[in-house]
């Protein structure tokens, strides 16, 4: 699909990847027409394999048929180059910021979200026993009182707003919010609440305020199909282990 200004752009992705979500949302932001492929991750497509042979995994950016690959590098692209920020969109939406020593703060709470919470949230996803989905996300809890502190850094305790770019989206809330239904699906799964209102209130603002913008109401699946996705996947690895 042509998104404006002639430029075709095509996005590869799964439903239920937080980090094809977390493309969505920019994209959304930006206001952008694109088309969408639906992979199936169990029979991969020709086009995706090769376009990411390396990974061959969702998400991919296609722009005029070069591709893109790799969620937070996606976001970066998207936000650098001048047909998807002004010129084709007819968007200002900007996510990072334009001081460098703030893009700098952004990028490392971005790769924090990723490295210290989503990796092991990923381990926990593909675990086959309870008690080893369990250590994993005991990991995930572990860090999120870092990415507490990160957002009261980004906000300057809650004064500049409860989203970590401050009175708008932002590219850590961008990074952050694929992984939102997943948040709210595993307190409905496990009685895990990540985002405690107690221990982590900056975050627990933070989650209820970015459900709320239409960006979110618009780009994240309904968390009820979120909560019947991981409990499948769940079943599927506990049958493996079983094996």
């Amino acid at each position: 699909m042509a998104g404006g200004g002639g430029e075709e752009v095509t996005l590869l992705g799964h439903w239920g990847s937080a980090f094809v979500l977390r493309v969505r949302l920019a994209l959304y932001l930006k206001g952008l027409q694109y088309s969408y492929v639906e992979e199936d991750l169990r029979n991969k497509s020709d086009l995706l394999l090769r376009c990411n042979p390396v990974h061959k995994s969702v998400p991919v950016l296609i722009h005029n048929g070069r591709p893109v690959c790799e969620s937070q590098i996606i976001l970066q692209y998207i936000d650098e180059t001048p047909f998807f920020s002004g010129s084709g969109s007819g968007s200002t939406c900007t996510l990072l910021p334009a001081d460098p020593h703030e893009r700098a703060v952004a990028r490392f709470w971005a790769a924090y979200v990723d490295d210290e919470i989503g990796a092991p949230w990923d381990k926990a996803f593909r675990s086959r026993t309870e008690e080893e989905r369990a250590a994993w996300m005991g990991k995930v809890a572990a860090a999120v009182p870092g990415l507490e502190r990160g957002l009261r850094e980004c906000t300057d305790g809650g004064r500049k707003g409860c989203l970590f770019g401050g009175a708008g989206v932002g590219f850590v809330d961008v990074v952050l919010g694929g992984v939102a239904p997943y948040v709210h699906a595993m307190e409905k799964v496990s009685g895990l609440r990540l985002f405690d209102g107690e221990r982590t209130p900056l975050l627990a603002a933070w989650l209820e305020r970015f459900g709320e913008l239409e960006v979110a109401r618009a780009v994240l699946p309904d968390v009820d199909r979120v909560v019947g996705y991981v409990r499948m996947i769940h079943a599927k690895n506990a049958a493996k282990g079983a094996e």
